[in-house]
C-alpha cells in the first residue's frame, strides 16, 4: 500500500475516533434532580416517578450551542453540537424523554432533555436549533406546544410510564 494512502486512513481512522470520544455522556449517573439556583430564583426538580406520565402546556422557545468544533456544554456534562435534537427544562429530572407537539401546526418530536432552561419569561421548555426546526418553528423564535413525559432516566436507571 502507498504510504499516501496509508497515511490518509490512519488520520481518518484518528478523526472517527476523537469524534466519537467527543460524543460521549457527562459522567453522571442515575438521575439529576437536586434542587439548584439561578440569577437568585430557586429551582426544585421533580422526583424520576414523580416525573412519569407528566404533561403541560406552554411556549416553547429555541436554543443553540456550541459551533462545530467548539460545541456547548449541557447540565449534564454533555456535548452539544449544532446538529444536535435535544431540549432543556427547569423541572424535570435529567435526563428524560419528552415528546413535544407544536400546537400550531400538530408536527411532533422525541426528544431527550439533558439541560436546564429556559429562564426567560414563561417558557416551559427549550429546544436545539435542530429540533425546533422539526417542529416547525425556528423562524418564529416561539410556539405554544404541549410536552409530555415518555421515560426518565437512561440505561439501567430508565423508568418508563
Amino acid at each position: 500500500m502507498p504510504r499516501r494512502v496509508f497515511l490518509f486512513r490512519t488520520l481518518g481512522v484518528l478523526l472517527l475516533g476523537a469524534c466519537l470520544a467527543g460524543c460521549g455522556g457527562g459522567g453522571y449517573s442515575g438521575y439529576k434532580y437536586a434542587p439548584y439556583t439561578v440569577r437568585g430564583q430557586r429551582y426544585h426538580p421533580m422526583a424520576p416517578r414523580e416525573a412519569l406520565g407528566h404533561v403541560e402546556t406552554g411556549t416553547a422557545s429555541h436554543y443553540s450551542h456550541g459551533f462545530l468544533v467548539f460545541p456547548g456544554q449541557t447540565a449534564l456534562g454533555e456535548k452539544i453540537y449544532p446538529w444536535s435534537a435535544g431540549a432543556a427544562h427547569k423541572t424535570l429530572p435529567l435526563p428524560c424523554r419528552v415528546r413535544v407537539t407544536n400546537l400550531r401546526n400538530g408536527k411532533r418530536v422525541t426528544v431527550r432533555v439533558n439541560d436546564r432552561g429556559p429562564f426567560i419569561g414563561d417558557r416551559i421548555i427549550d429546544m436545539t436549533s435542530a429540533s425546533a426546526k422539526k417542529l416547525g418553528f425556528y423562524e418564529q423564535g416561539l410556539t405554544p406546544v404541549r410536552v409530555e413525559v415518555l421515560s426518565v432516566g437512561d440505561g439501567r436507571y430508565r423508568l418508563r410510564r
